[in-house]
Protein backbone atom coordinates (compact mmCIF):
# COMPACT_ATOMS: atom_id res chain seq x y z
CA UNK A 1 0.00 0.00 0.00
CA UNK A 2 1.56 3.15 -0.78
CA UNK A 3 1.98 6.09 1.83
CA UNK A 4 -0.41 8.50 -0.07
CA UNK A 5 -3.11 5.87 -0.18
CA UNK A 6 -2.91 5.84 3.88
CA UNK A 7 -5.13 7.83 6.17
CA UNK A 8 -3.60 9.74 9.08
CA UNK A 9 -5.14 13.14 9.50
CA UNK A 10 -7.32 13.81 11.98
CA UNK A 11 -9.49 16.34 10.05
CA UNK A 12 -9.66 13.45 7.65
CA UNK A 13 -11.19 11.14 9.74
CA UNK A 14 -13.59 13.61 11.18
CA UNK A 15 -14.81 14.63 7.98
CA UNK A 16 -15.37 10.95 6.87
CA UNK A 17 -17.12 10.29 10.40
CA UNK A 18 -19.04 13.25 10.39
CA UNK A 19 -20.01 14.32 6.48
CA UNK A 20 -19.63 10.58 5.16
CA UNK A 21 -21.80 7.34 5.00
CA UNK A 22 -21.38 3.74 6.84
CA UNK A 23 -22.14 0.68 6.02
CA UNK A 24 -22.73 -2.07 8.04
CA UNK A 25 -21.27 -5.75 7.75
CA UNK A 26 -21.14 -8.90 9.62
CA UNK A 27 -17.39 -8.78 10.38
CA UNK A 28 -16.88 -4.87 9.69
CA UNK A 29 -18.17 -1.10 9.35
CA UNK A 30 -17.45 0.22 6.49
CA UNK A 31 -17.04 4.55 6.20
CA UNK A 32 -16.61 6.33 2.96
CA UNK A 33 -16.85 9.66 1.53
CA UNK A 34 -15.89 11.03 -1.86
CA UNK A 35 -12.65 12.75 -1.87
CA UNK A 36 -12.29 14.07 -5.56
CA UNK A 37 -8.50 12.48 -5.55
CA UNK A 38 -7.45 10.85 -8.45
CA UNK A 39 -6.83 7.73 -6.05
CA UNK A 40 -8.42 5.86 -2.91
CA UNK A 41 -7.81 6.55 0.64
CA UNK A 42 -7.89 3.89 3.46
CA UNK A 43 -7.60 2.78 7.13
CA UNK A 44 -7.95 0.04 9.34
CA UNK A 45 -9.29 0.23 12.54
CA UNK A 46 -9.62 -2.36 15.73
CA UNK A 47 -10.75 -1.01 19.28
CA UNK A 48 -10.27 -2.30 22.07
CA UNK A 49 -13.38 -3.74 22.76
CA UNK A 50 -12.29 -6.48 19.23
CA UNK A 51 -9.84 -8.13 22.12
CA UNK A 52 -6.34 -7.19 23.47
CA UNK A 53 -3.03 -6.16 20.85
CA UNK A 54 -2.81 -9.33 19.37
CA UNK A 55 -6.17 -9.83 18.14
CA UNK A 56 -6.28 -6.38 17.46
CA UNK A 57 -3.66 -6.35 15.20
CA UNK A 58 -5.08 -9.81 13.62
CA UNK A 59 -7.90 -7.89 12.52
CA UNK A 60 -6.18 -4.96 10.86
CA UNK A 61 -4.12 -7.88 9.08
CA UNK A 62 -6.74 -9.31 7.74
CA UNK A 63 -8.82 -6.25 6.56
CA UNK A 64 -5.72 -4.87 4.94
CA UNK A 65 -5.23 -8.44 3.28
CA UNK A 66 -8.53 -8.87 2.09
CA UNK A 67 -8.65 -5.18 1.06
CA UNK A 68 -5.39 -5.75 -1.03
CA UNK A 69 -7.09 -8.54 -2.85
CA UNK A 70 -10.06 -6.29 -4.09
CA UNK A 71 -7.74 -3.92 -5.12
CA UNK A 72 -5.51 -6.41 -7.03
CA UNK A 73 -8.43 -8.35 -8.33
CA UNK A 74 -9.90 -4.89 -9.60
CA UNK A 75 -13.63 -5.13 -8.48
CA UNK A 76 -13.51 -1.76 -6.57
CA UNK A 77 -14.33 0.12 -9.38
CA UNK A 78 -14.95 3.48 -7.96
CA UNK A 79 -11.54 5.74 -7.96
CA UNK A 80 -11.36 8.94 -5.35
CA UNK A 81 -12.71 7.22 -2.11
CA UNK A 82 -11.88 7.64 1.15
CA UNK A 83 -12.69 4.32 3.25
CA UNK A 84 -12.54 3.62 6.78
CA UNK A 85 -13.04 0.02 7.58
CA UNK A 86 -13.57 -0.66 11.53
CA UNK A 87 -13.26 -4.44 13.18
CA UNK A 88 -16.18 -5.53 14.91
CA UNK A 89 -15.54 -7.93 17.57
CA UNK A 90 -17.39 -10.84 15.67
CA UNK A 91 -14.30 -11.22 13.66
CA UNK A 92 -12.05 -13.18 16.30
CA UNK A 93 -10.89 -16.59 14.76
CA UNK A 94 -11.95 -16.03 11.17
CA UNK A 95 -10.20 -17.08 8.04
CA UNK A 96 -9.05 -13.96 5.60
CA UNK A 97 -11.74 -15.11 3.12
CA UNK A 98 -14.26 -14.68 5.50
CA UNK A 99 -13.75 -10.76 5.77
CA UNK A 100 -12.78 -10.01 2.18
CA UNK A 101 -16.70 -11.59 1.83
CA UNK A 102 -17.72 -8.78 4.64
CA UNK A 103 -15.78 -5.99 3.12
CA UNK A 104 -16.99 -7.19 -0.71
CA UNK A 105 -20.54 -7.07 0.82
CA UNK A 106 -20.32 -4.00 2.93
CA UNK A 107 -18.89 -2.19 -0.20
CA UNK A 108 -21.62 -3.25 -2.94
CA UNK A 109 -23.88 -2.27 -0.26
CA UNK A 110 -22.08 1.35 -0.40
CA UNK A 111 -21.92 1.22 -4.42
CA UNK A 112 -18.69 1.00 -5.16
CA UNK A 113 -17.86 -2.61 -6.36
CA UNK A 114 -20.03 -3.01 -9.80
CA UNK A 115 -22.22 -6.07 -9.16
CA UNK A 116 -21.60 -9.47 -10.78
CA UNK A 117 -24.22 -10.06 -13.18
Amino acid sequence: MLKKSVLRKKNDFSTIYNKGKSVGERYVVLFYRKNDLPYNRVAFLASKKVGKSVIRNRARRLMKESYRELTESQTISAIGYDFILIARKTIINLKCADVKKSIEAAMKKAGVIEKKV
